[in-house]
């Protein structure tokens, strides 16, 4: 016992073990000093511009000084990452090849490099911003990423690719001018906080993936903002979905999610609901919108609850076969709700429907737009919802509320794409 004490005593003494710090000068190449390091040291690079396609295959920090540049020469990956628990950060990181069947990126994590850490990097003119795959609890914080932007959409890489990973951490950066900002397929357990997603077909794609969190963000001037296909159990909560020229955020083939507090504003389409089932929106503001919500096929089941639909052309375009209910509990706010509060408890009287006689004579006749706010074309409304035989199956709300839970509902007008910008 006591050669025991006397050798665990010994050990505690010893001096721990320190990592020991690499200095690359301007001029000298990177990767022989990666080579020499060892698991666990910090390479640092010197201001510089530095042509260089580098392998990491063992744990240690990559750290820029001063944000050395490091091309890779329009070849291969710029940075291949092989080994798990690599952090890469303050590198200014350009110039992958533009293969995208060999998948060329400015940082590729390849399976089993888990724990990597990207950070305060700026990743431009790459095919792949950073391609991840099989790599679990990846952190992508605060950088900077565009592709090739002079390649056709359908040529560019995506600014971050998710493939078949878990609990990643994508927060705080700024991508556009790449195929999908985020695209995330097969991937689980994710947090997407605080990006800035623009100028690309999609601020993200998600393909088969259950248990995300989607916060914060900001999607804008892209053909789409948000795109949810194939998935279950996603939080998408207070985020601003606007100027896209086709959708602010789609919802095709989801169960089991929450939508609440997002801000919905000057799409084509506010929110593309289909196939959707045990879902809840709520608390969400879709505003000026040429379609507020375009629901369709057996999009069922659904709570909807506490929202605004405010000043879009056409609230809501229904296809269905019997009326769907929203708002069945609290209500929802519309602004061209026409009926009336007597009892003064911010209901109003009588419900609310979509996809009335004016909706489907707006349809067939888009001129008709210009009529809207006529008394003749008011009564029009009134009178189908007083004859049965003139409607079509509709959202129902039953309890409109008369004003919007959004005070600053106002401050989302006018957010329209345009190709000028």
């Amino acid at each position: 016992m006591h050669l025991v004490a006397a050798l665990l005593g010994a050990l505690c003494a010893a001096p721990a073990l320190q990592a020991a710090t690499w200095r690359v000068a301007p001029g000298q190449p990177i990767q022989p000093v990666i080579d020499a390091a060892a698991a666990g040291d910090v390479v640092e690079i010197l201001r510089a511009h530095h042509s260089a396609n580098l392998v990491i295959d063992k744990p240690l920090t990559l750290r820029g000084i001063n944000r050395p540049t490091i091309s890779g020469g329009q070849q291969g990956d710029t940075i291949r990452v092989r080994a798990p628990d690599v952090t890469i950060e303050g590198l200014i990181v350009r110039d992958s090849g533009a293969e995208l069947g060999e998948q060329n990126a400015g940082i590729y994590i390849q399976p089993g490099a888990h724990r990597a850490v990207v950070r305060h990097c700026d990743l431009v003119y790459n095919l792949f911003g950073l391609w991840i795959e099989k790599a679990n609890d990846v952190q992508v914080e605060r950088n900077l990423i565009t592709g090739k932007r002079e390649l056709n959409s359908a040529q560019r890489g995506n600014g971050v690719q998710l493939y078949n990973t878990t609990g990643a951490r994508i927060i705080g950066n700024r991508v556009a001018f790449v195929r999908d900002a985020l695209y995330v397929d097969v991937s689980h357990r994710a947090l997407f906080r605080g990006n800035r997603l623009h100028h690309s077909r999609y601020g993200t794609h998600y393909m088969n993936s259950y248990y995300n969190v989607w916060e914060d963000n900001d999607t804008y001037y892209n053909r789409g903002g948000l795109a949810l296909m194939e998935v279950r159990d996603q939080v998408v909560r207070n985020n601003r979905a606007w100027g896209n020229s086709d959708h602010g955020i789609m919802l095709r083939t989801i169960q089991d999610s929450v939508v609440e507090g997002n801000v919905v504003a000057g799409n084509n389409r506010g929110f593309f609901i289909y196939d959707v089932e045990y879902t809840r929106l709520s608390g969400n503001l879709v505003v000026d919108n040429h379609v507020g919500v375009h629901l369709a096929a057996g999009s069922t089941r659904n709570v909807v609850e506490g929202n605004d639909f405010i000043g879009n052309r056409e609230q809501v375009r229904y296809v269905g076969s019997r009326d769907e209910v929203w708002g069945a509990k609290t209500g929802n706010h519309w602004s061209n709700y026409l009926g009336w509060d007597r009892n003064a408890d911010g209901r109003g009287d009588v419900r609310y429907e979509a996809n009335d006689m004016v909706d489907r004579l707006v349809w067939r006749h888009p001129t008709v737009k210009l009529l809207l706010a006529s008394p003749a074309v008011q009564a029009l409304r009134l009178v189908g919802q007083q004859f049965p035989l003139l409607r079509v199956p509709s959202v129902v709300d039953p309890n409109p509320r008369m004003a919007p839970g959004n005070k600053q509902w106002s401050t989302w007008i006018g957010k329209q794409f345009t190709s000028g910008r």
